[in-house]
């Protein structure tokens, strides 16, 4: 039995695909630039950034962090010809509310000795200042070996209560 998120998904999808049109489009994407953004529920990239569909890669993980994209970066830069990469992160990010240790807490407290054992190792990368965050993803990619130097790398935040990006310098 479908759950209702699942006959929401199927619903419409169903509507969506009875209109859809983009079935050509080319693997690599259009604009040859990548987004990596956070996986937060008030972000609409596409909308928000003006991306349509095929023009580029979106990343979304927690925080937005590049570290946690790396693999991702390298496959649509050496496989599929992306040349610039946005580090988009948000105001209000959950990842500025807590440290390593308060994560490792909460993950023995809710899932017990074997899920602390399991995550032991994570980082789970929250961030206290988010332009210094910002800052230093950009400069973790320029400084990456995995990141080729003709690869644009820039930094921005994105304004959740106006829905307005700045640029991180």
């Amino acid at each position: 039995m479908a759950t209702p998120i699942q006959e929401n998904l199927i619903s419409k999808n169903k509507e969506y695909a009875s209109a859809f049109t983009k079935g050509h489009l080319a693997l690599p994407p259009a604009k040859k630039y990548a987004v990596v953004t956070c996986m937060d529920a008030r972000i609409d990239p596409a909308s928000a950034f003006g991306i349509s569909l095929g023009d580029a890669h979106v990343i979304r993980n927690a925080g937005g962090i590049a570290r946690d994209a790396i693999r991702s970066l390298v496959i649509s830069e050496q496989l599929l010809g992306t040349t610039e990469v946005l580090v988009v992160k948000h105001t209000g990010c959950g990842m500025l509310t807590f440290k390593n240790e308060d994560a490792h807490a909460i993950v023995e407290e809710k899932l017990g000795a074997e899920g602390k054992t399991e995550l032991a190792q994570t980082d789970f990368l929250p961030f206290p200042d988010l332009d210094e965050a910002v800052r230093d993803d950009v400069a973790f990619l320029k400084g990456s070996k995995a990141i080729p130097e003709h690869v644009t790398v820039s930094g921005w935040v994105y304004e959740v209560e106006s829905g307005k990006v700045r640029a991180v310098e």
